[in-house]
């Protein structure tokens, strides 16, 4: 029988390069999310129970400082992988530069130690984040439509099975000793490049070995100099008047903070801008690359609420949760491990809906998607509001405001960042893709960033004005999600016939 009459079977079926690439990104999030699970704690607690004793706005700082490092090395990482390396060898070096930083953390001794582990991942991640997802997009066709997008749904389960796992014993190993935590992370991220070592010349072929400018046979071009320095003159001519008008303080962590943001920002249009009028593209890519511009904007604006969890969220629950299960108090970080519990419950559920409405004709689209996802965090935080307002009255507010915060915030995750991942991958020009990828994870960046900052403005000593802090947070993830909603019909028709 020709097995062209039977195409059916394979219509869920997907390759088995994507569990490959499944498990060594389970195994870099394990040792990520569990390491990120114990971050704030760990500074925040006082140098007498062995942490760093850093302030509150400190701790902030430098979270959203190496939270925003680990995804803005993947627009250079994208650049490598696109240029020199090809995505299978920056997928490996990075892993390796992600263990070489756990066993730093996991050293104990001078913050400088501290700091140059963190340094370390955050390299690595640059590397090996923006590659593997690009990895999981070349692995379809891209006409492959909802399919592709079930597949990323998948991938997103690994990245959240590892995140879970990491994040119950990262910081129950934690109690005992904050290094051996870290040094159990670095422990997970041996396992994830073995994997990857052993099962990815199987199971992937040649996708991803050839750097993505020679695959594509096009030559590479030198960049733009009189651009480059534009945008370089841009951001230093900004942070010198900002520091001279007293907006900003680059001599303290939360002003060097605000202005990565600046520079973010800038040169990430600049990026952009250059693409759109130097990139030799024609009008459709240009149009479907500014609508990766689009979808930058609304996962910043996610990731700034969404990524609260390990900074201001995460402090909530130390300080105002009760975490008394039976005569057991639950360590604050166990807490983050719900969220990534919600997306391993959810994801294969969301990715068939796609499928299956697919299947039916009916198709939501990516900007559609995001308004849901972009309303669903302000839900969650607008819970917040109301736990607040009781751990304001003097009360500690129990676990379930925070876990069903996590629900929501899971939920929303699900309709916006596995499926702007494979609209990015979709979207992205064939010579731009590793960039576009890391692109991507600069609005992700970006978004750590912000929530860095505004996790550094919870006081535990100024109750009163949690409330308020959360409520802020509603009107804008809300206000955003009604724009997409508003904006929908323009967006879709840049994207073409892309899902």
């Amino acid at each position: 029988m020709d097995i062209t009459s039977k195409p059916s079977n394979d219509s869920f079926k997907h390759p088995k390069g994507l569990y490959v690439l499944f498990t060594a990104e389970m195994w870099e999030r394990f040792s990520y999310y569990g390491m990120r699970a114990i971050l704030i704690l760990f500074m925040t607690t006082d140098v007498a129970y062995e942490g760093l004793g850093l302030t509150t706005e400190t701790a902030g700082a430098v979270y959203g400082l190496y939270t925003a490092s680990v995804y803005l090395m993947t627009l250079p990482g994208g650049w490598l992988a696109d240029n020199i390396f090809g995505q299978r060898k920056a997928v490996f070096y990075g892993g390796v530069l992600i263990m070489i930083g756990h066993l730093i953390l996991a050293i104990p001794g001078s913050p400088i130690i501290f700091f140059t582990g963190l340094a370390f991942v955050a390299l690595g991640t640059g590397l090996l984040k923006g590659n593997i997802s690009t990895l999981v997009g070349e692995l379809y066709s891209k006409d492959s439509g909802a399919k592709r997008d079930a597949g990323f749904s998948i991938f997103y389960m690994g990245i959240n099975l590892g995140s879970f796992l990491g994040q119950i014993f990262v910081p129950l190993l934690a109690e005992y000793n904050w290094h051996l935590g870290f040094g159990l992370a670095a422990v997970g991220m041996l396992f994830g490049l073995i994997a990857f070592k052993v099962y990815s010349p199987k199971y992937l072929a040649d996708i991803g070995v050839e750097p993505k400018v020679k695959s594509a046979g096009v030559e590479k071009t030198s960049s733009n100099t009189s651009i480059s320095i534009l945008i370089i003159a841009i951001v230093l001519i900004s942070l010198f008047l900002l520091q001279f008008l007293g907006y900003i303080d680059v001599t303290t962590a939360t002003g060097i903070a605000q202005a990565l943001g600046l520079i973010i920002v800038l040169i990430t249009m600049g990026y952009f801008i250059n693409i759109l009028f130097n990139g030799g593209l024609n009008t459709i890519e240009k149009k479907q690359v500014g609508v990766i511009f689009i979808l930058f904007v609304g996962i910043a604006i996610f990731w700034s609420g969404f990524e609260q969890a390990a900074s201001s969220l995460n402090l909530f629950a130390r300080d105002f949760t009760d975490r008394f299960i039976g005569g057991w108090e639950m360590p604050a970080g166990m807490l983050q491990s719900v969220n990534s519990a919600f997306i391993i419950i959810f994801a294969p559920i969301i990715g068939a809906l796609w499928v299956k409405l697919a299947a039916r004709n009916i198709n939501i689209r990516t900007p559609l998607k995001f308004a849901v996802g972009l309303i669903l965090l302000g839900a969650g935080f607008w819970v917040m509001v109301g736990a607040a307002n009781v751990a304001a009255s003097g009360t500690k507010a129990g676990m379930f405001a925070l876990i069903l915060t996590y629900f929501l915030h899971s939920i929303g995750e699900l309709t916006i960042s596995p499926v702007g991942l494979s609209a990015t991958s979709k979207l992205s020009p064939a010579k731009y893709l590793g960039q576009m990828m890391g692109i991507w994870f600069v609005g992700a960046a970006l978004g750590n960033l912000i929530a860095g900052l505004i996790g550094g403005n919870f006081d535990p000593e100024n109750v009163l004005e949690m409330p308020n802090i959360f409520l802020n947070v509603v009107w804008v993830s809300v206000g955003a999600g009604i724009i997409f909603l508003v904006a929908g019909p323009f967006i879709k028709k840049w994207m073409g016939d892309v899902n």
